[in-house]
């Protein structure tokens, strides 16, 4: 008899990211109208509706490719460590931005961060491209998507520095 169905990891997988999306929804849903609003945005800076489908379709893609990658290598085991250390380490610096920006109203360490989470979402994504190209692939809408947040988080913090 089979413990756990053979659905359940591709599910767990691509859902775990969106959990820390989900707790950071509560601090954001929090603070856009009483201090986002307030900040100095640049003209291509996307309006508020659009941020949360586009997070849930990147943390779903990302999500599905950590389990492409768990099951290429045959589960958590010495061979993905790394890979799967990679993304462990970018979903947590992806999750500690939104606590750090809009928690803490610290733009200049949001600016961070998300470099740091670009720079892991790079590095996990070059990891993932030998072991299976589908689930590299997958991560390429996130890095584009990083690449206009942190533009966007960098402006608001040059144009915001009095507010911090």
């Amino acid at each position: 008899m089979e413990v756990v169905p053979a659905w359940a990891p591709a599910v767990g997988f691509t859902l775990l990211p969106h959990a820390g999306g989900f707790l950071g929804s509560s601090i954001t849903k929090k603070e856009i109208p009483t201090w986002y609003e307030t900040l100095q945005k640049p003209s291509w800076c996307p309006p508020n509706w659009v941020f949360a489908p586009v997070w849930g379709t990147l943390y779903t893609s990302m999500g599905y490719g950590s389990y492409l990658v768990w099951k290429e290598l045959g589960g958590f085991n010495e061979k993905s460590v790394v890979p799967l250390g990679l993304y462990a380490g970018n979903l947590a610096l992806n999750w500690a931005w939104t606590p750090i920006f809009f928690g803490a109203h610290k733009m200049g360490w949001g600016l961070v961060t998300l470099l740091l989470t670009t720079g892991t979402a790079t590095a996990t994504a070059a990891s993932w491209y030998n072991i299976n190209k589908t689930a590299a692939y997958l991560m390429v809408p996130y890095l584009a998507w990083l690449s206009l947040a942190s533009a966007l988080n960098y402006r608001i913090w040059k144009d915001n520095r009095n507010k911090e």
